[in-house]
Formats: C-alpha cells, sequence, structure tokens
C-alpha cells in the first residue's frame, strides 16, 4: 500500500451546489450506501470527477483514483511482482570455516484496486471506458460477488473479500470515439448510471462566478455568450463550462477588444469549418457579441 496514492478528501472551496448538483449528488450517495456502484456518464466539462470527488468527500472514507488508460492490464489494477528481496547468511562461528546461506524470493506490491478493497476506501475511476474491457473484466467479482481475484504470486492467496466499506464510482464520456473502447455488458449491469449533461444556465453562472472571481453580471454575461455558441449549431466541439471560466478568468472590464479577442481566441477553435471550408469562426463569435 506504500507506492499507492491515498486521497483524503476534502471541501472543494469552489464546489458550487445548485438543485441540479445536488440531486444527482444524492441520488449517488444514496445508492452507495445500498452496495450499488455509480456510473457518471456525461460530454467533457460536465463536472463529472468533480462530482465524484464530492460524493466521495461525503462517504467520509479515503479515496484511490484511477484514471483509464489503453495500456492498462488486469496487473495494472491489482499489484504485480515488483523486484526481489535478497537474503544472505554469513557464518563464521569456526575461523577457518567460512559458510554463506542465500536466498532470493520476488516481491509482491498490491496496486490501486487491491488496496481499495482491502481496506474500504472509495475507488474512483475516471474515464473507465479508456482502459481495455479485458483489464476491467476483474471488476466483475467484486462488484457483484465482493471477492477480489488475484495472482497465484500474491501474499494473501487467489482470493480476497472486499471490505464491507469499500465503493466504487465511475466516470466516462459516452461522445467520445478516439480512445474509447464500448465497456462489457455484463459490467454496465453491475452499476448504476446517472446520465449528466451541460449544466442549466444559473449552475454555469454560479460556477463560472466562483472559479474566477467574477460578479455575477459578467459571468452572465460570459455563459450567455457561451450557450448561445452552443446552440448555434455551428460547433464541431461544443464549449463547455470550462470556456465561460477561461474567458473569466482573463476578463478585464472596460476593455472591449480584449473581451472580444479572448472570446474569438478561445472559442474558435470549437467551431466547425463547413464543407467547403468558407465558415467566418471569429465573425460568428462577433456577431453573438454583438447580438
Amino acid at each position: 500500500m506504500d507506492l499507492v496514492t491515498v486521497i483524503n478528501p476534502k471541501p472543494q472551496n469552489e464546489f458550487v451546489e445548485t438543485p441540479y448538483i445536488t440531486s444527482i449528488a444524492e441520488r449517488g450517495l444514496r445508492y452507495i450506501k445500498k452496495g450499488f456502484p455509480i456510473h457518471l456518464s456525461g460530454p467533457t466539462g460536465c463536472g463529472k470527477t468533480t462530482l465524484a470527488l464530492h460524493i466521495a468527500y461525503l462517504l467520509g472514507r479515503p479515496v484511490v483514483l484511477i484514471n483509464g488508460d489503453e495500456e492498462f492490464s488486469t496487473s495494472s489494477l491489482v499489484g504485480s511482482q515488483s523486484g526481489y528481496r535478497k537474503r544472505k547468511v554469513v557464518d563464521r562461528f569456526v575461523s577457518r570455516v567460512y559458510k554463506s546461506d542465500e536466498s532470493m524470493t520476488k516481491t509482491w506490491l498490491d496496486d490501486r484496486l487491491t488496496t481499495a478493497c482491502k481496506h474500504g476506501f472509495t475507488l474512483i475511476y475516471n474515464e473507465f471506458t479508456r482502459s481495455r474491457p479485458e483489464a476491467n473484466n476483474i471488476f466483475l467479482g467484486v462488484l457483484e460477488e465482493r471477492m477480489l481475484e488475484l495472482p497465484s504470486a500474491s501474499d494473501d492467496g487467489n482470493y480476497i473479500k472486499v471490505h464491507p466499506d469499500f465503493s466504487a464510482i465511475f466516470t466516462s464520456n459516452p461522445e467520445e470515439y478516439a480512445g474509447v473502447f464500448r465497456s462489457q455488458d455484463a459490467l454496465m449491469d453491475r452499476m448504476i448510471t446517472l446520465p449528466m449533461t451541460h449544466y442549466d444556465e444559473e449552475t454555469e453562472i454560479a460556477i463560472t462566478q466562483a472559479k474566477a472571481g467574477v460578479p455575477r453580471s459578467v459571468a452572465k454575461k460570459i455563459v450567455t455568450l457561451v450557450r448561445k455558441l452552443r446552440a448555434a449549431d455551428v460547433c464541431e466541439f461544443s464549449p463547455t463550462i470550462r470556456a465561460s471560466v477561461a474567458i473569466a478568468r482573463v476578463y478585464d472590464e472596460g476593455d472591449k477588444d480584449w473581451f472580444e479577442q479572448t472570446c474569438i481566441d478561445i472559442l474558435s477553435p470549437k467551431i466547425g469549418k463547413g464543407d467547403k471550408g468558407d465558415v467566418d469562426p471569429a465573425g460568428i463569435i462577433r456577431d453573438l457579441i454583438a447580438g
């Protein structure tokens, strides 16, 4: 466990609670307390990881965080043999006789899933569909039978019983396609999925205001612009709350030219080029600001 980073969740200073966020958090917490793992599913920028950490804080247990990766194997989650332990004994009881006994054994190191299962920690598996399905198969027994299967090389035998306080929160982005694998039905069937979307306007204003430290009027102006662009059906990548926060953080009251340029720099990459490359992202953004 020494090599596994364990997080003690704390209240997040900039965390904003609105009815929308509170509803998802309360539902997730109730499911977890009844023994179900939850799955926060939604597009980029909708606050899945932030909400997962908030729910973990409400649970009051240490957190082990995993970020999905295509290179993951089962051993990346469970643990593996790592290095050797060498022991050497030299006997010089008789001065003219030299006796040596040397042995070498492999060392087993638990990884994050094993650590969480053993000690009853909360596991947050962020973007779990970025890992290969065969690596995630280990979760089937953990979530259903509450048993973790270990390689024969483990110091704990072939199985360990999952701690009663162990809980799991998964997140994924169903809209992504690059670097994402389709999760096996057997795993999805073992968790309760809570769909998330882009926040409502009031929540986006509150988050922008809290994270950027700007007046509500400024936050509302920026969020309104971003939401107009999102609804304009010209975006190749829908702008998220992160765009609003970024604009708000560099906002300079009274410098209209800087505001316009900031919006163009941050929002233009989200706009598609059109079938013939005839779309003018800067022009679209200027029109939205003027409107």
